[in-house]
């Protein structure tokens, strides 16, 4: 399969469906789905996991999802909010497309979602769900397969606790999802914040940073820096000789095996927390993280893992349908009871249309002479997010 970073289509034969009126296509006409990620730039790594996946998983069933043929079409968003912003336009208006999915960043997200919802289209997220979707924002056509932004940097706070850091210096990037992550942790981190740093989105020289937190003197550091700027910090942490004398707790963000292949044996002994790990014993789990490293050849990340579970959502959405996506109200119906089988094992549906999970703790950890990341206990279980009270349909 060849992959192009802008323009890619994944072809079979459905029923394509416009976000403003039902469209008068041929029988037989794929049913088209829009996927907006981010494949260049810092953070190219992850909509290219996302891709990836979602693609494997058509794949997978024949070029079909729920029985459905399906044309994806893929553009890159470069993570800029106006240029995510004007291929939506262009999918909803000249491609008719009604359903859309794969944004990596909640800057881009916001400026795309509410487009696709005041059109009366279809938005399924791999990744970005910031807190105002989630809450007062709350849309019956907006659903989140990943999380809710919040809660898993308040597994993070919680595996803090657990661990008895009673000093923790906390960054992340001053954007939405940053703004969440820190609100989340400190959600359920029960000790002090020796210190709260927001960095630039596009940072990667975190000099500053390294010198105000070896100044706090803190005895533990959670930082959430998404893709390339999670490698350049995590680098930099260690060639500061910090990580040494204060450890890091992580949300699976800040370390994933693309971030731990990038770093190497000097991560070993960090602890993370995830929804979801590549030695996951479930049957599900096994035979993607199989299916994924036979045709790419690489450890799938989280970010793989979500987009392989929204392909299969989205799925489980087109059988209740008959592979339609005009009556929205039917889709909403056939989604909500997320009846597919997860590669995380169990998974629901709150009542915002965000994942109620459980949360894990992971250690990086030397195995076989590698570092890999394993699953240690659980963290949270059946854990939904703080915001689903507020929402209203």
């Amino acid at each position: 399969m060849s992959i192009q970073r802008r323009g890619f289509l994944a072809s079979g034969a459905a029923l394509g469906l416009a976000p403003l009126a039902r469209p008068a296509l041929a029988q037989g006409a794929p049913l088209k789905i829009g996927m907006i990620t981010t494949l260049s730039g810092p953070g190219s790594y992850l909509g290219q996991d996302i891709r990836d996946a979602f693609l494997l998983a058509v794949e997978m069933e024949g070029g079909k999802l729920g029985g459905a043929p399906v044309q994806v079409m893929v553009e890159d968003d470069a993570l800029r909010p106006g240029q995510g912003k004007q291929i939506a336009d262009r999918f909803l208006k000249n491609e008719r497309i009604k359903l859309l999915t794969g944004i990596v960043f909640s800057n881009v997200l916001g400026a795309v979602a509410p487009d696709v919802l005041d059109a009366g289209g279809i938005y399924v997220s791999p990744n970005a769900s910031p807190s105002n979707l989630a809450g007062k924002e709350c849309h019956k056509n907006f659903w989140s397969i990943a999380w809710q932004n919040d809660s898993l940097h308040e597994s993070a706070g919680q595996l803090a606790t657990n661990l008895g850091q009673k000093k923790m210096f906390i960054l992340a990037p001053n954007y939405q999802a940053g703004r969440d992550a820190i609100t989340g942790f400190k959600r359920l981190y029960k000790g002090q914040i020796a210190g709260e740093v927001y960095t630039r989105l596009d940072q990667t020289d975190y000099a500053a940073e390294m010198a105000q937190i070896r100044a706090a003197a803190p005895d533990g550091v959670y930082q959430f820096h998404p893709g390339g700027l999670g490698i350049a910090f995590v680098r930099q942490y260690i060639q500061a000789g910090l990580l040494a004398n204060v450890p890091m707790t992580l949300a699976s963000p800040s370390m994933d095996s693309t971030t731990l292949a990038a770093v190497g044996d000097a991560a070993v002994g960090v602890n993370v927390t995830s929804h979801w790990n590549s030695d996951f014993d479930n049957a599900a789990s096994k035979r993607f993280v199989a299916a994924f490293q036979q045709k790419y050849g690489r450890l799938p990340t989280y970010y793989a893992q979500q987009g392989f579970d929204t392909a299969l959502a989205i799925a489980a959405a087109l059988k209740g349908t008959g592979g339609k996506v005009d009556d929205t109200e039917a889709f909403y119906r056939a989604m909500k009871p997320a009846s597919f089988e997860s590669t995380r094992g169990k998974f629901r549906f709150g009542t915002n249309n965000h994942p109620v999970q459980d949360w894990f703790a992971l250690k990086v950890e030397n195995v076989g002479g590698r570092p890999a990341l394993v699953t240690k206990d659980r963290v949270l279980t059946d854990h939904g997010d703080a915001y689903a009270s507020q929402c209203r349909f």
